[in-house]
């Protein structure tokens, strides 16, 4: 039976090269490492405390001394960076985000820690009025409409709070229009010139930031974010976007969400010659997590599947929950 199929005329077989492991290792085109990992922690005040999520299960808020050890532990997995995002007391807050200004408030206090017992990780720091204001918007609220410009000052003075506390990175999530100048003209003038600016470039309106708001308190108390995040059906405009927070000085650019936005990393990595990052936020870590608690899926499988999904498309810096879990099976 075989003397009749023409073998011959097969000269190109892709599967020569997926025939073993050891061959698969030597054409893959795509390699994750724990360099590329950036690992995100909610901050709470407090002693000694470990507040569990219950839409992000497995993951906590985490009083000061608790961020620390987190910390050592990512610097011993091989992960060189750390994002924070404080949970500020409603008695804090104001319209005005006055707190974020505070030297001796919960982020630069951990900031301060960090620096001091871990010295070796970088800290990254979420620029945005939303965990400080009594608004729960990421702008001034005035009458119902967010102010772009006055928001403006306040972020900018925030990035500076930040940078005195010993930030490497401020990472300004507001999507506010001019905010990234705003913020490189203030640190240069008080002397932080070497302060980076990771800009949230392209940040949707996306359905799948609820845990997150669940884990900071951080839901807008009225109206939604629409006016200022942008329409998950535009690809162009964010392409825009990154464009002008490059000429306003950011030294790297960020697509949020990931998973359900690879064509737009795709597409800025394509026209950029800054770092690009991706934010594989809680949503989509929410939903792999309760796929496979109820055994739908395997949970190591696909969370290096999307992760490398995520790289492949041009990310190369990465925000995940699952870091941890990620360098581990890397360097295992």
């Amino acid at each position: 039976m075989t003397e009749d199929i023409a073998f011959f005329d097969l000269i190109q077989r892709p599967r020569r090269n997926r025939r073993s492991p050891a061959i698969r290792k030597m054409v893959r085109e795509h390699r994750l490492s724990p360099d590329h990992l950036v690992l995100p922690l909610f901050l709470r005040d407090g002693t000694d405390i470990q507040d569990p999520i219950h839409s992000m299960p497995g993951y906590f808020r985490l009083s000061i001394d608790h961020i620390v050890r987190e910390a050592k532990e990512a610097v011993a997995l091989g992960i060189p960076a750390i994002a924070l995002f404080p949970l500020i007391d409603d008695a804090k807050k104001d319209p005005r985000a006055t707190e974020s200004l505070n030297p001796d408030g919960l982020l630069p206090r951990c900031i301060r820690a960090l620096k001091d017992q871990v010295p070796d990780i970088a800290v990254i720091t979420d620029v945005a009025m939303d965990p400080y204001s009594s608004d729960g918007h990421d702008g001034y609220v005035e009458r119902g409409r967010i102010l772009n410009d006055v928001t403006l000052e306040i972020l900018a003075q925030m990035a500076v709070n930040q940078a005195k506390a010993g930030a490497d990175i401020v990472a300004p999530s507001d999507m506010m229009d001019g905010r990234v100048g705003a913020i490189r003209s203030a640190l240069d003038i008080e002397g932080f010139t070497d302060t980076g600016i990771l800009a949230y470039s392209a940040k949707y309106a996306s359905a799948f930031y609820g845990p997150f708001r669940d884990a900071l308190d951080s839901a807008p108390r009225a109206g939604d974010k629409k006016t200022y995040q942008m329409d998950p059906a535009n690809l162009r405009e964010a392409l825009r976007e990154v464009l002008l927070d490059i000429e306003e000085g950011a030294d790297m650019v960020m697509v949020k969400p990931a998973l359900a936005y690879l064509d737009v990393i795709a597409a800025v990595r394509q026209i950029v010659d800054v770092p690009v990052a991706a934010y594989h936020v809680s949503g989509e870590f929410a939903m792999l997590k309760a796929a496979a608690e109820r055994g739908w899926l395997n949970l190591e499988a696909a969370m290096m599947e999307t992760t490398l999904a995520i790289h492949r498309a041009g990310a190369s810096i990465l925000l995940t929950y699952f870091a941890k879990d990620i360098a581990r099976i890397l360097t295992r």
